[in-house]
């Protein structure tokens, strides 16, 4: 019998923060809820101030997704489901921003019209699903990805992706399509020029500083006002990500992946460190 993990290949770049908790979840069975409770760091409460933990789905029948959990701590998760494991995956990784994402979806519960969620519910749900965050300390490379200039960030600067822009995976459905990639696998990026002290940091606590700042300026509402706050980055176009050998001009100058900006369409924000405060 495979174990569960086997159909993940973790050597592949895109597992950074997530390899060690893959390996942490010992055992031939898929990880259940209790087992997946052990990821979260000691602690983690709700908007409401309930302890966050994962619950199976079966015992929550019915319940509105965000609002229970806000209210109750209680995040339904699914008997050998790989969305609501990866999911889990990211609380533990990002445990303050997807409170603080939380707490806003349910602030804004009956912003939209007609039904409809609203455009600051549309942004999270879009980074929650399929988001990552791009940081560096050259504009130039974040504005060439906010004008989709692709062959400019991920040929011509190639090198810079070793250090000087990096990427963090916050999408648990995105997380779920890695262990079989595909060409074209897209993400919304929430694009951020951070100082180079900050980059210099160990990974980890980078990490961390970016849970609390954007969990912060989230909440204030200073960021995420609607999907237009984030980009399209064709995630296989980052050196690496795709066969290195395959990352050649005749695969970048593929349109349908790669694709230029709309004639009328505007560029993503970036976000600033200093109070995350938008370019204008």
């Amino acid at each position: 019998m495979d174990h569960w993990r086997s159909s993940i290949e973790l050597s592949r770049p895109f597992w950074e923060d997530y390899r060690d908790s893959l390996l942490g979840l010992d055992g031939e069975s898929f990880p259940d809820a209790r087992k997946l409770n052990t990821l979260l760091p000691v602690g983690l409460s709700s908007g409401g101030e309930r302890p966050i933990r994962f619950v199976p789905a079966n015992q929550l029948p019915g319940v509105e997704y965000e609002e229970h959990i806000l209210r109750t701590g209680e995040v339904s998760t699914r008997e050998k489901s790989w969305h609501d494991l990866f999911n889990a995956l990211v609380w533990s990784r990002f445990p303050r921003l997807k409170v603080a994402m939380n707490a806003v979806h349910f602030r804004e519960l009956g912003s939209g019209r007609e039904g409809r969620r609203g455009k600051q519910r549309d942004a999270l749900t879009l980074l929650d699903e399929s988001g990552v965050i791009v940081v560096s300390s050259t504009m130039e490379y974040l504005d060439a990805l906010a004008g989709r200039d692709w062959m400019s960030v991920f040929r011509d600067n190639a090198s810079a992706w070793h250090g000087e822009i990096k990427v963090f995976v916050i999408g648990h459905a995105l997380l779920e399509k890695f262990p079989q990639p595909y060409k074209s696998l897209t993400a919304h990026a929430l694009l951020m020029r951070l100082d180079d002290l900050f980059l210099e940091k160990p990974r980890v606590m980078l990490l961390q500083m970016l849970d609390e700042m954007l969990a912060e300026r989230l909440l204030a509402g200073s960021i995420l006002d609607s999907p237009a706050s984030l980009s399209p980055l064709p995630l296989m176009g980052i050196p690496g990500w795709w066969p290195p050998h395959e990352q050649n001009d005749d695969f970048y100058e593929d349109q349908q992946v790669f694709r230029p900006p709309h004639e009328k369409s505007r560029k993503a924000p970036v976000y600033k460190q200093q109070n995350l405060i938008q370019r204008t």
